[in-house]
């Protein structure tokens, strides 16, 4: 490890999480040092990309003198993002007006996770107002500029995140994933993000998320800090409504280990019958082809799903759940939400979610159980399937634009993302991995998604292709 404060900065940039723990665990370095190289990092980086919105710097000191040197990712500087999630001492404002005065009393079931492998929060990364975006603009914070191009969406709703670990601020931060809202972000910065199972991580103590339809993990620059993370958070609690199956091994030892067969599909027609970008194609085209030169069995396959009709019933869902979630809050606002204290789509979501009555909700909940089972059905040959993260390169700033209060003519623009929100449906886990890059110098992101429960074969396939084509060494514009 390189001395002085420039060189361990200039460590801290070049490692991943799990080599920054190593430090930890071996004495080479303290957490309060890692600390120390993040805080610099953040506050030479983030007035050009605003990733993060709130830095908790004294907290994170504090936490460091504590930290369990044995565990994980002892030491290791983090970002949570600023949607849900509840540290407590943190703001946890959903980046709304409406909720701006909140501070979270106590920690999540997955933050006390975070908290014993050892991570070290030090800020919170931007978020779309309540994640309801596949961009990261938020009115109340501003957007979020991508490192490799400040002129294009760093994706949403995990942006702040995404655009902090490809530009080096941190190894590794919390993402969380509605509707692709993992998987995007990474696509377009140049990450690694993984969705998990559905119910592979437990939201305890707080609700079911739109049925599972929202997932919690990590953006992160390799795959072996991912299979870590999932280790370190992934178990449900009793009371849980879903539990997948767990391995016996960790998933960091069976990502280390690659697929001796596999059965692939792969797809570059749009389920809604769109159109793809040609360097999309092409990349995901090269992902088959290395695949089938390693001697796996690789065809092509295109998903027999109605995309739109699954969408229009999955945004009803969300739009319920959205609703309600306000009511559920307002006592510790102590008033209710109105108009004003949210942008125009989010109160368009709210009115359209309380205008739907319950048997039409309910209804539109069985229709997506059912939409779940023949995606599983439809992919039921394959132990992968690959696609475009996103079908086109990533879209110019304001493109999706919160201040339209037509949640139709809103909506409408997410056609980009149709590869990802069916996987929220259906459960299974999927991970965006960055084997591209555009002539343009933006990234392009794969998809990769397992059968239910199987995140360790998704995870080890996402290895073999880190290996054959390497990304974590580069470095966009705007990095340390």
């Amino acid at each position: 490890m390189a001395s002085g404060s420039d060189g361990l900065v200039e460590t801290y940039v070049q490692s991943d999480a799990l080599d920054l723990a190593g430090l930890v665990q071996t004495g080479q370095v303290s957490p309060q040092e890692l600390v120390e190289a993040a805080v610099t990092v953040i506050e030479r980086l983030n007035p050009e990309l605003n990733a993060v919105v709130h830095r908790l710097y004294d907290m994170g000191r504090e936490q460091a003198k504590t930290v369990d040197l044995g565990a994980a990712f002892a030491g290791v500087p983090f970002l949570l993002k600023e949607l849900a999630s509840q540290w407590a001492g943190a703001p946890v404002t959903n980046a709304s007006r409406y909720f701006q005065d909140l501070v979270a009393q106590s920690d999540t079931e997955a933050v006390k996770r975070m908290k014993r492998a050892g991570l070290v929060l030090v800020g919170k990364s931007n978020a779309p107002e309540n994640g309801w975006s596949i961009t990261t603009e938020p009115k109340m914070y501003g957007a979020t500029r991508n490192p490799w191009s400040a002129d294009v969406t760093a994706g949403g709703s995990s942006g702040g995140t995404a655009a902090a670990v490809a530009s080096r601020m941190i190894p590794i931060g919390e993402a969380s994933d509605g509707a692709g809202s993992i998987r995007i972000p990474a696509s377009c910065c140049g990450a690694v993000g993984l969705k998990p199972s559905r119910g592979r991580v437990s939201v305890a103590p707080l609700g079911d998320y739109w049925y599972g339809g929202a997932y919690f993990l990590a953006i992160t620059r390799t795959v072996r800090d991912t299979a870590a993370y999932l280790d370190a958070l992934a178990g449900a609690l009793p009371g849980d409504p879903y539990t997948p199956f767990t391995p016996e091994m960790p998933w960091a030892e069976l990502t280390r280990r690659p697929p001796k067969t596999l059965r692939i599909g792969y797809s570059v027609t749009p389920p809604n019958g769109g159109s793809i970008d040609p360097e999309v194609k092409a990349t995901v085209l090269a992902a088959a082809s290395t695949l089938a030169k390693l001697g796996y069995d690789v065809e092509e396959h295109d998903m027999a799903l109605d995309a739109e009709r699954a969408w229009a019933v999955y945004t009803r869902m969300t739009c319920v759940q959205t609703a309600a979630m306000f009511d559920w809050l307002a006592p510790l606002v102590g008033r209710r939400v109105s108009e004003d204290d949210v942008e125009p789509v989010t109160w368009a979501i709210i009115e359209r979610g309380r205008s739907i009555g319950g048997v039409d909700h309910i209804t539109d909940v069985e229709e997506l159980r059912t939409t779940g089972r023949g995606i599983v059905g439809d992919l039921g040959a394959y132990d992968i399937f690959m696609t475009p993260t996103l079908t086109q390169l990533p879209r110019p700033v304001g493109y999706y634009d919160m201040s339209e209060p037509d949640i139709d003519r809103y909506n409408a623009k997410w056609s980009d993302s149709f590869f990802a929100f069916p996987f929220n449906i259906s459960g299974q886990p999927a991970i965006s991995l960055p084997v591209g890059m555009s002539q343009t110098g933006v990234p392009i992101g794969i998809q990769l998604v397992g059968r239910y429960g199987d995140e360790a074969t998704a995870l080890a396939t996402s290895s073999v292709l880190e290996q054959e084509l390497p990304w974590a060494e580069r470095r966009p514009p705007v990095s340390a």
